[in-house]
């Protein structure tokens, strides 16, 4: 059995510790206790026998002050006269699923050189050599992919499967605006965005769904600079009591932010379906598709507010408590500071989304974790992949402001656009982890 150490099975994890690191091995003197042992936030799995017994552990404790979702692994020990029997591939496996279940998106561990090919066999990277005590050490690397499999869900399959729609000079927004989250309606200063809600969203919380659907419409005209002048939308339910929720949500969206529901199609007695269509004005468009390698990346985000009940990690509700001039204020943000590129970030979270507005400019991207804006309560890894209510990333010449001052939300200059495609998390130490490879989308250049 391995679990996290209950405080008897701790000090029997100690007691393996010192034996072989001090005593057998000569690694310390006295004692290898240090300041990881005193962080509340460390934890230690341990292996434990049917009467109880504690085989080994492993200790794992994030790497910086600051949590941002890098942890380390270390003091891997096992009984001496078990170390046959697998124990410490069996806790490793076990530390790497507890690290990628808590939130970890970088992961590392120094091991003595001898025991390097364990590591490997497993999966890790070998990313340099090191030095403990005078004995020669590998700086390892577990993948954490979590970035990766998010956008390769949400965003790969567009490029493939849109090449259908790309028949006309217009299509797919056309020149400069393929990709992007609203689009021109040809001949004039219109732009239209269009998005759904996952049906399962609608049938779970109705009320919501509509909210959301009006919320997340509007965000993609705001990304583009324009203001919203009136939607659209198709609603379907099995039930009259499922229909009147969905577009109860929905109404009250459209009074908060002043922006009327011409009409649509609304369907009863068939399965839950939402989307809705918003229509928007404005003669300085910025697309996504503007930025320049050696561009700053902003980060602009309304960080009040918290994780909306029953989508913990994957749905910040940063707009319900808000007052329509408030959401009516953060709509401009993009409007009022004009950067070269802007994207609000949708489905596939900060990273992902940072990926496409780099893909639309032909460039790639770097996030400097340290710096993003983020919520307290908000771990660094669900962040960088939720949905977060509203936050648009800007690109823009060095220097240049990152946002008006006038809404409520936070912004900060967080990265840089480079030459070098994919997404790349930036840590404290200077080190860069790749987060997507490559493009996102594969709808290319804007």
């Amino acid at each position: 059995m391995i679990r996290e150490a209950e405080p008897i099975e701790l000090r029997a994890y100690r007691r393996l510790r010192r034996e072989t690191f001090v005593l057998d091995q000569g690694l310390f003197v006295g004692s290898d206790i240090d300041d990881l042992d005193d962080d509340p936030r460390t934890r230690v799995l341990v292996a434990t026998a049917s009467d109880g017994m504690v085989l080994g552990g492993v200790r794992l404790a994030p790497a910086t002050p600051t949590d941002i979702g890098w942890w380390t692994g270390s003091r891997l020990v096992v009984d001496h006269a078990l170390r046959t029997h697998r124990i410490g591939k069996a806790l490793v496996r076990a530390a790497c699923a507890y690290a990628e279940n808590n939130n970890v998106l970088r992961f590392d561990a120094t091991v003595q050189a001898r025991h390097a090919a364990l590591f490997t066999d497993l999966g890790w990277a070998a990313m340099g050599p090191s030095s403990l005590a005078g004995v020669p050490h590998v700086v390892m690397r577990w993948p954490i992919e979590r970035i990766q499999r998010l956008a390769d869900a949400t965003k790969s399959m567009l490029g493939p499967t849109l090449a259908a729609l790309d028949v006309l000079p217009m299509s797919l927004g056309g020149s400069g605006f393929r990709g992007d989250d609203a689009a021109p309606v040809p001949s004039g200063d219109l732009f239209a965005a269009c998005d759904a809600i996952v049906p399962s969203m609608v049938e779970r919380d109705p009320e919501w769904a509509g909210w959301c659907a009006v919320l997340v419409n509007l965000n993609d005209l705001a990304a583009m600079g324009a203001e919203p002048v009136a939607m659209l939308d198709a609603v379907a339910a099995p039930t009259r009591s499922l229909l009147t929720r969905i577009l109860r949500g929905l109404g009250k969206a459209s009074a908060v932010w002043q922006v009327p529901v011409l009409g649509g199609h609304t369907q009863l007695g068939v399965p839950a379906a939402l989307s809705v269509t918003a229509l928007g004005r404005t003669d300085r468009p910025v697309n996504s598709g503007g930025g320049r390698a050696g561009d700053q990346l902003a980060l602009t985000a309304d960080l009040d507010g918290g994780w909306r009940t029953g989508y913990h990690g994957r749905q910040w509700d940063s707009s319900s408590h808000r007052s329509g001039e408030e959401l009516r204020a953060l709509g401009r943000v993009v409007a009022e500071s004009h950067p070269r590129a802007a994207k609000d970030v949708s489905m596939a979270g900060i990273a992902g989304t940072a990926g496409m507005l780099a893909e639309s400019s032909g460039v790639g991207v770097e996030i400097d974790l340290a710096r993003l804006p983020k919520p307290e309560t908000a771990a660094m890894a669900d962040w960088l992949t939720c949905f977060p209510g509203f936050a648009m990333l800007t690109a823009d010449r060095p220097g240049a402001p990152a946002r008006s001052a006038s809404s409520p939300a936070t912004s900060a200059i967080c990265g840089e656009l480079t030459t070098t495609p994919g997404v790349r998390l930036r840590w404290p130490d200077g080190i860069t982890t790749t987060a997507v490879t490559g493009s996102v989308t594969g709808l290319g250049i804007s």
